[in-house]
């Protein structure tokens, strides 16, 4: 039993296709505990903190079963949360805030399935287990795609006939948890106010760039999937609709899918690296020409969002490559020099928060990734209304 006032805690839970990622926050949203149910589908593992277990996990309900227990028996029983928050990756054109799962909302997020086919299954896998298991536990939802939601139409709209933008076809975005973070953290981390126009790329093994005007996502690199865009770890970015068509008549849907999405971008390009440690660290030409086909996309997309802001007052990097790899940022900067970018080389080497030396026409952030906090802070407003 938990003791009277300490059900403050919220579990924040990202459920992917063989893996439940998980932290624990406490009522001032300092996270306490972190942990993953990884190997779904065979024999996998459990782990809390310093302490992994191995054990048979055959679906996500089993794994999920002994997530719970393992925090039990490290002191956080279920009766201890106030609330479960989910990271779900798509909510469609309706699903657009942070809301309270009920009935009605889990079958709207089912809707969403076919849109997200390889993440919103899993994602309602762990709500409905949890439902289960725990029925009286309030759970949220937080959606990836919700930041978007402001673009305006011209934006997300494909050029298409209406009745096949009915079905679903059109630009969402995504990261929008991550950007929404940044939006929060950025002026408490900088002792600056949010900039009017700021240029914020999330880079990691998925990569996306989002001008966000007055707080606002007005446009974002990545479309229906988050396959479109920037050139990423696996995945090819832009690439022309009728290319995809040959590939598809020449080696079948399946393959080209893969190819598409696990065997192209730096890997591809590289001969088979898409860690961006391994690329700088590797002398060969392909790994160079990887690192600046990354680089030149980033800043030919960038010029496209400025343009969309009609302008630009500051940028801020986020994410594994975002927040580590200098060389990368400064090669996106020293693109943007042509607007007043000017980074200081010192302070890029040592990944301070502010990047920009005094001279500089553009401020320039580096801001951590806090999706989960920025989950368990959302839940936590929510319940409080």
């Amino acid at each position: 039993m938990s003791a009277p006032g300490d059900r403050d805690l919220i579990l924040v839970l990202n459920a992917g296709s063989s893996s439940i990622k998980l932290a624990i926050f406490d009522g001032t949203l300092t996270q306490i505990l972190t942990g993953i149910a990884d190997g779904i589908g065979g024999p996998g593992t459990v782990k809390l903190g310093d302490v992994k277990t191995e054990l048979d996990l055959p679906d996500h309900a089993t794994a999920l079963q002994a997530v719970l227990k393992a925090l039990e028996t490290k002191g956080f029983p279920i009766t201890r949360m106030r609330a479960a928050a989910h990271r779900v990756v798509h909510g469609g054109t309706d699903l657009t805030q942070p809301i309270r799962i009920t009935p009605d909302v889990l079958t709207a997020i089912k809707r969403c399935s076919s849109l997200a086919p390889l993440h919103n299954p899993h994602n309602i896998a762990a709500i409905e287990t949890l439902a289960n298991l725990a029925p009286d536990l309030p759970q949220v939802a937080c959606f990836d795609t919700a930041f978007h939601a402001s673009n305006p139409e011209v934006a997300s709209r494909y050029a298409l006939p209406p009745r096949i933008e009915a079905r679903g076809i059109r630009r969402y975005g995504f990261h929008g948890i991550s950007y929404a973070s940044l939006v929060e953290c950025l002026p408490s981390l900088t002792g600056a106010a949010l900039p009017a126009r700021l240029l914020a790329f999330h880079l990691g093994n998925g990569a996306s760039i989002c001008a966000i005007q007055n707080g606002k996502s007005i446009a974002t690199t990545m479309g229906y999937s988050p396959l479109e865009g920037l050139t990423m770890g696996t995945r090819t970015g832009g690439i022309d609709g009728n290319a995809v068509l040959r590939l598809a008549e020449e080696d079948g849907i399946a393959a080209t899918h893969h190819l598409l999405n696990k065997e192209s971008g730096l890997r591809g390009l590289s001969g088979g690296l898409s860690d961006m440690r391994a690329l700088l660290a590797d002398p060969s030409p392909a790994s160079d020409f990887a690192v600046e086909h990354f680089c030149y996309w980033a800043i030919r997309h960038a010029g496209s969002l400025i343009a969309a802001m009609q302008g630009l007052d500051a940028v801020a990097f986020t994410g594994g490559i975002g927040e580590n790899a200098a060389p990368v940022r400064g090669r996106i900067m020293e693109g943007l020099a042509w607007l007043g970018a000017q980074i200081d080389p010192k302070a890029n080497a040592a990944g301070e928060t502010r990047l920009h030396g005094p001279g500089a026409g553009i401020a320039c952030w580096i801001i951590p990734a806090q999706e989960e906090r920025m989950i368990a802070g959302d839940a936590q407003r929510l319940l409080a209304r």
